[in-house]
């Protein structure tokens, strides 16, 4: 990492428009809306280099000026049955321009968006979440004579968790007259989940990280015509199939 020059504060000018409303539908809870339109001018911001030399990231403050600018809308749906549902998603327009050039920024999609829906089974103390991510392409730093693309592809995240808290089971085994263990008072505070992280799997077809075998670059000169050099700027996604996650929360309280 190279600092190159003394660095002088970054300088913005934002503006900012926002809208927020709430609906309440009959018999179906209610529903949040947020809308945004932002607008931000840079002077003085300080841009990482991944190009000028492989082997470096240079920090310099840029001679021009930036500009992000954008559109959100978020929606929140809460049902009375206990269904949540979030959504958002976010258009952005990000560059930077330098004697006279206007240049794209890195690992900025024009659109991305999140989601998130929960279901409570209350009556067994079961919920059920499935969030995620979008992504449309981004400009990506890329090697002299690179065979990576400079823009990654569309891309989302999937993720499921169960989460379920065994007093309530027991509660609904007494109503039961079922017995239940006398220990479901000290287990009132537990938790379990489970879940799996990126379930379908995506996972980034190129080599996000590039001559993982020569982190130090001692065998540029071998069986490397292209001069490549280790490199891990290029990731832009989880570089991890997927997941399963299992725990315990106990709050004490």
């Amino acid at each position: 990492m190279v600092i190159a020059e003394d660095l002088r504060p970054e300088r913005s000018w934002n503006a900012n428009l926002n809208y927020v409303r709430k609906f309440f539908p009959k018999r179906a809870g209610f529903i949040g809306l947020d809308a945004s339109a932002f607008f931000t001018w840079f002077s003085n911001q300080i841009i990482p280099d991944y190009d000028t030399n492989p082997d470096q990231i240079i920090y310099a403050n840029l001679d021009g000026h930036a500009v992000s600018s954008g559109l959100s809308l978020n929606l929140d749906f809460n049902f009375l049955s206990g269904l949540k549902i979030i959504a958002g998603a976010t258009a952005m327009r990000v560059y930077r321009v330098e004697d006279g050039e206007q240049l794209p920024q890195l690992f900025a999609p024009a659109l991305s968006g999140t989601w998130a829906v929960t279901y409570p089974v209350a009556k067994w103390g079961l919920t059920l979440d499935y969030t995620g991510n979008l992504k449309s392409p981004m400009h990506l730093p890329v090697l002299p004579n690179d065979f990576r693309p400079e823009r990654s592809p569309w891309f989302a995240i999937h993720n499921v968790q169960a989460t379920w808290r065994p007093a309530q089971t027991f509660r609904v085994l007494e109503t039961w007259k079922v017995s239940a263990p006398k220990t479901w008072k000290v287990l009132s505070d537990l938790e379990l989940y489970l879940g799996v992280k990126n379930i379908f799997g995506f996972y980034p077809r190129e080599e996000v990280i590039l001559r993982t075998f020569d982190p130090f670059d001692k065998r540029v000169d071998v069986d490397n015509p292209n001069g490549y050099t280790f490199d891990p700027t290029y990731n832009y996604a989880p570089i991890q199939r997927q997941r399963v996650l299992a725990g315990m929360r106990w709050v004490l309280r």
